[in-house]
C-alpha cells in the first residue's frame, strides 16, 4: 500500500523526491505518480480529514475498482480458443482487455492474464495411471524413425518402415520392418503379431492413419473395409485413439521412443541386403528388449506376458487369414472396371457408377451399395487382360459378339443343307471380317421368310448360279414370295371345281358322247 498522505508531507516540506524515495521506501516512480495527481487535482496542503486511506481513492480511484473484482475470465473458452489455428494469448487477452473496458471493468493485466491461464491450464497436464486388465488391448503403430536396407546393385539405401505392437499390461512387444507402410504391410504386421503373442487381445487402439481409418469420425469413426475384415475375423474390436490423443496409446507411444533407441538406432549402421535379414536381426534385438529385467517392477516383459497375460488373449483361429483388400473403382463406358491394370466386367447397368472392390489373392468381387453385382478369378500375369461375363454386355452386344464363323455354321445347319454349303462358300470366297458383314444381311433375312423358304432359295440359288450371293438369294425369295401370292389370288378368282358353281350343260346335252 502506497503512503500518499507521508510522500505530500515530505514534498510540501520541500524534500526532493530522491530522498522522499529514500524515506518512503517507494520507487521514485510512485512518489513521482503520487506528486503529479496531487498538483493535478489541485492539493496544495493536508488537512486532518485527508487520512492516507482518503489520498489513495482519491489520487488513485480506478484502483478501488480492485475492490468489486476484476472483469471474470472464462478460463475454459480461453483453452478451447487456443487450439484453433493462428490464436495466441495476445489476441485473446486484447479481445478481453477490449470487452472490459466496454463493460466498465477493469481487466487483468496481460502478464496476469498468462499467469492465471498457466495455472488454469496445468490441468490439461497431469496424467492418470490407469491399470489395464492382461489380455486386454494391443496398441499399435508405425515408428517414426527409420531402417535402411541397401540395393545390391546400385547401393541405393531403401527406407525400411518399423511397425510396433504392445500389450500394455506386459509390455511385451512385437516389431517388424517393411519396405511400405500401404494397407497390405499394415494387415500383414498384425497377423504377425498375433501369432508372436500366440493369442488375440480383446481391443486394438491404432492411430488415424488412413490405411487403418477410413474417416476419423469423433462418435464413430469409419474404418478400412480390410481392417475392419480382420478384426471380424479374430473375434477382436478396433478402437482408434483420439486425434493429436497420443495418451489414448501411451505404452506404444513409450515403446516407439524406446525401440528407437535400443533396436533403430543400434541397427543404424547394419548393412543388409534383404528385408527378411533386417527383421532377423530385429528379431534378435527384440527378444533382448522383452527378456530384460524391469528396473521398478519384479520380472521381465516376456515372463509377466507368459505368467500373467497370455492365458487371457483370445484363442487364434485354425487357419490363417486370407488376405483382403478393398479398393473403390468407377465402371467405365465399356462396362469393365480396372484393377491393377486389369479389366473386370460388371453389369452394363452400373456404368459410371462408383463400386467397392474385394481382392483376395485368387478372387474380386464388386460391390455396389453393399450388393454383390459381379465376381471373377482374379488375373495375373501380362497387364492389360479382360475378364468379361457375357451376361453383362447389353443385348446388341452380346449379338455382336456371338457373330462368328462357328455360330453362323450353326445357324446354317438349322436352316437345311442347301444354306449350310451357302454359308460355307461365303466364308471360303471372303475375309472374315466381310463374310461376316454378308452374313449378317443374310441373317436378317430370317426376319421375313421362314426356314423353309429359306432352305428352297437356297437350293435354287445353288443351281442356277456358280457364284452365288446374298443379293441374288434375295431375288431368288422375292420372285418367290411373288409366285406364291399370285397363286394364292389365281387360286381365289378361277373355282377349283365346276360344280361349285350350280347347274352346267355337259357334253351330253349337244349329243357329243352319242357320234
Amino acid at each position: 500500500m502506497v503512503n500518499c498522505r507521508k510522500i505530500l508531507e515530505l514534498y510540501f516540506e520541500g524534500v526532493s523526491q530522491r530522498t522522499i524515495s529514500s524515506s518512503t521506501g517507494h520507487s521514485r516512480n510512485t512518489v513521482s505518480e503520487v506528486v503529479h495527481r496531487a498538483r493535478k487535482l489541485g492539493i496544495d496542503n493536508l488537512n486532518d480529514t485527508m487520512t492516507n486511506r482518503w489520498l489513495e481513492v482519491y489520487l488513485f480511484p480506478e484502483k478501488q475498482a480492485v475492490e468489486k473484482g476484476y472483469y471474470p475470465v472464462d478460463w475454459e473458452e480461453v483453452h478451447k480458443e487456443l487450439q484453433k489455428k493462428n490464436v495466441t494469448l495476445t489476441l485473446l487477452h486484447h479481445e478481453y482487455e477490449t470487452e472490459a473496458r466496454e463493460g466498465g471493468k477493469i481487466p487483468y493485466a496481460y502478464r496476469t492474464f498468462c499467469e492465471k491461464y498457466g495455472k488454469y491450464a496445468k490441468k490439461y497436464k497431469l496424467t492418470m495411471p490407469i491399470r489395464r486388465k492382461p489380455g486386454e488391448i494391443m496398441e499399435v503403430d508405425w515408428a517414426g524413425s527409420t531402417l535402411h536396407i541397401y540395393d545390391r546393385l546400385t547401393g541405393e539405401k531403401i527406407p525400411a518402415y518399423v511397425f510396433i505392437a504392445t500389450l500394455p499390461y506386459s509390455q511385451f512387444s512385437y516389431v517388424e520392418a517393411f519396405l511400405d507402410m500401404k494397407s497390405a504391410n499394415w494387415l500383414i504386421a498384425h497377423i504377425h503379431a498375433f501369432e508372436y503373442f500366440e493369442g488375440v487381445p480383446e481391443t486394438m487402439v491404432p492411430d488415424n492413419l488412413k490405411t487403418g481409418v477410413t474417416k476419423a469420425l469423433r462418435g464413430e469413426p469409419i474404418l478400412n473395409e480390410a481392417y475392419r475384415e480382420l478384426a471380424d475375423y479374430y473375434r477382436t474390436v478396433i478402437v482408434p485413439s483420439r486425434v493429436r490423443r497420443p495418451k489414448d496409446k501411451a505404452s506404444v507411444e513409450g515403446t516407439v521412443g524406446y525401440i528407437s533407441r535400443q533396436i533403430i538406432a543400434a541397427l543404424r549402421n547394419y548393412q543388409s541386403f534383404h528385408i527378411e535379414d533386417l527383421n532377423q536381426k530385429i528379431l534378435e534385438k527384440l527378444e533382448e528388449i522383452n527378456t530384460i529385467i524391469f528396473q521398478k517392477r519384479p520380472g521381465s516383459r516376456k515372463k509377466v506376458f507368459e505368467e500373467e497375460e497370455k492365458s487371457h488373449l483370445l484363442q487364434l483361429p485354425q487357419t490363417r487369414y486370407k488376405f483382403t483388400e478393398w479398393k473403390t473403382a468407377r465402371v467405365q463406358l465399356n462396362y469393365h472396371i480396372q484393377i491393377e491394370r486389369m479389366y473386370y466386367s460388371v453389369p452394363y447397368d452400373y456404368v459410371r457408377e462408383d463400386v467397392d472392390v474385394r481382392l483376395t489373392t485368387d478372387l474380386i468381387e464388386v460391390y455396389f451399395k453393399e450388393a454383390r453385382i459381379a465376381s471373377h478369378k482374379r488375373l495375373h500375369g501380362e497387364i492389360g487382360q479382360f475378364s468379361t461375363n457375357i451376361d453383362h454386355m447389353p443385348d446388341n452386344h452380346r449379338l455382336y459378339l456371338d457373330h462368328n464363323p462357328a455360330s453362323n455354321l450353326k445357324w446354317a445347319e438349322t436352316i437345311g443343307p442347301s444354306m449350310t454349303q451357302f454359308v460355307s462358300n461365303i466364308l471360303e470366297t471372303n475375309v472374315e471380317k466381310k463374310a461376316l458383314n454378308i452374313l449378317s444381311t443374310l441373317r436378317n433375312l430370317s426376319d421375313r421368310y421362314t426356314k423353309y423358304e429359306l432352305e428352297k432359295a437356297s437350293e435354287t440359288l445353288l443351281e442356277i448360279s456358280t457364284n452365288p450371293s446374298v443379293s441374288v438369294l434375295k431375288g431368288v425369295l422375292e420372285r418367290s414370295k411373288k409366285r406364291n401370292q399370285k397363286r394364292k389370288t389365281d387360286t381365289n378368282s378361277h373355282p377349283a371345281n365346276a360344280n361349285d358353281y350350280g347347274f352346267v350343260r355337259g357334253a351330253k346335252y349337244f349329243g357329243r358322247d352319242q357320234k
